[in-house]
């Protein structure tokens, strides 16, 4: 049999090296754009015959077209696999990354999203491309518009290097001026706590956390960010963790390689002249 996986931007490249551990062929489905997550379930579901495995990135989309697949189908879809053991078995988080759960499906055709932060890319060169068939809308939903920020710094989910701010910035503007100098000298993406991006320091799009974005850069640089459980979730996996906090009790503190102590108002500008 073949496995299907569903593409979705840069994180199609880390969900294929999920997918070919799986030891079966793999062929790729390239969505329209916008895609609806109706008719495009109800499209996968009408391909599923011929595949045992259907993969996605878990990114936004993923987590909107597979559940749907999956209840579709009638099968228990697992999430978030961090890693392949065999075929049918599969490891993931649970408990917000405290722990994590083996689970072995035995649906003839297993539903899975794949955390790209967990795999490395694989060179998407030489595999099939399948065409999309007509898609019938059930009339479920309806496309308005997108709009999203442009940046000119690298996308949160793919950077290297990714500093973040939390609501000890006190505000937007000082989050802007201190944040962005030093993302700049580093060519970073910048991030933002739930706490900071609640506050309206920064845009949903960067919230790295349970809830928000899942990222594993080669170097995480947590400024004024206490460390809630939430927040770790969703960067804990980094390479390299720098920790800058007044508080040398912050939670923070217990993951990260290195810390300074102090108040981040002194020390952003002084990091960012020394780089």
């Amino acid at each position: 049999m073949t496995t299907l996986l569903i593409a979705d931007g840069e994180a199609t490249a880390h969900a294929l090296t999920a997918a070919l551990q799986l030891g079966s062929p793999v062929h790729i489905l390239n969505l329209p754009s916008p895609a609806l997550a109706e008719p495009l379930a109800a499209m996968i579901v009408t391909l599923a015959p011929a595949y045992d495995a259907i993969v996605a990135p878990a990114t936004s989309t993923g987590k909107n077209v597979l559940p749907r697949v999956a209840a579709l189908l009638d099968v228990m879809q697992v999430s978030d696999v961090i890693e392949v053991l065999s075929p049918d078995t599969f490891r993931r988080p649970t408990y917000a990354g405290n722990a994590i759960e083996t689970v072995q499906s035995s649906d003839r055709i297993r539903v899975l999203t794949i955390r790209a932060s967990a795999f490395a890319p694989t060179a998407l060169d030489g595999i099939e491309v399948i065409v999309l068939p007509a898609i019938t809308d059930p009339g479920l939903s309806r496309f308005v518009s997108n709009a999203a920020e442009k940046s000119d710094r690298p996308e949160l989910g793919s950077a290297k290097i990714v500093v973040s701010g939390g609501r000890a910035f006190g505000s937007k503007e000082k989050f802007d001026a201190l944040l962005v100098p030093l993302a700049a000298k580093l060519n970073a993406a910048i991030g933002a706590s739930r706490a900071a991006v609640d506050a309206g320091y920064a845009a949903n799009d960067l919230q790295v956390g349970q809830t928000g974005k899942i990222v594993a850069p080669d170097l995480y640089i947590a400024c004024g960010i206490s460390g809630a459980i939430q927040h770790l979730a969703g960067m804990k996996d980094s390479k390299v963790i720098v920790a800058i906090n007044s508080d040398p009790a912050a939670p923070i503190f217990a993951v990260a390689d290195y810390g300074l102590v102090g108040d981040l108002f002194t020390l952003l500008p002084e990091l960012t002249e020394k780089l």
